[in-house]
């Protein structure tokens, strides 16, 4: 069987790490009960994981595996620490509202497994350009899910009232979070079949 040609955009599309992979869904389930909640978290995975993922990508590919993966770890949680700091000056309510999912994004699965697999061995314009998708497909899912569910929770989009009649609370708990991501999940899946189908 022939391997299946690999895009620059996958992360986004093709690939995405929470609607495709089943990677890093805590944060989108717990954490998006508002638009301003995703935000946080958007600003501070984006900065942790890409500047994570350059050093990992000089690391040598000789090293064992699972060396690599401690050093990308390490140098991660390192660089949340200067990046929760300006996060909390940002975004002070949201970081205190995410709880112990903002450091868990330090050590998150795009920069403990992705780097070391699908990343691994691609030249450095590359690699960027697959990284940065990534991301881009996390963020996306994470400001749609906290628009959706602050929406129909509350009644507003970033504290701001929308002209809707009901609003259902619930949306803003974690089962909330599961429902939003289910059907998101669905969506994406129907979309990428159908393209798929399309270029066979």
């Amino acid at each position: 069987m022939p391997d299946k040609k690999l895009h620059i955009t996958d992360g986004l599309l093709r690939d995405n790490t929470v609607l495709s992979a089943g990677m890093i869904i805590s944060p989108v389930i717990i954490c998006t009960e508002t638009f301003r909640n995703s935000v946080a978290l958007v600003y501070a995975f984006s900065v942790i994981t890409f500047l994570a993922d350059i050093f990992a990508h000089f690391i040598p590919e000789k090293l064992p595996y699972a060396v690599r993966v401690i050093w990308t770890a390490l140098v991660s949680s390192l660089i949340y620490i200067p990046v929760k700091g300006l996060t909390e000056v940002l975004y002070p309510e949201a970081v205190g509202r995410i709880g112990i999912y903002f450091p868990l994004i330090a050590v998150n699965s795009l920069v403990v497994y992705q780097t070391q697999n699908r990343f691994t061995g691609l030249d450095f314009k590359s690699f960027i350009g697959n990284l940065t998708f990534y991301i881009l497909g996390f963020d996306a899912v994470m400001l749609v899910s906290g628009a959706l569910r602050e929406l129909i929770a509350y009644g507003t989009i970033n504290n701001k009232v929308m002209d809707i009649d009901i609003t259902i609370p619930s949306a803003g708990l974690p089962f909330g979070g599961f429902i939003i991501l289910g059907i998101l999940c669905g969506i994406y899946r129907k979309i990428r079949s159908s393209s798929t189908a399309g270029e066979e």
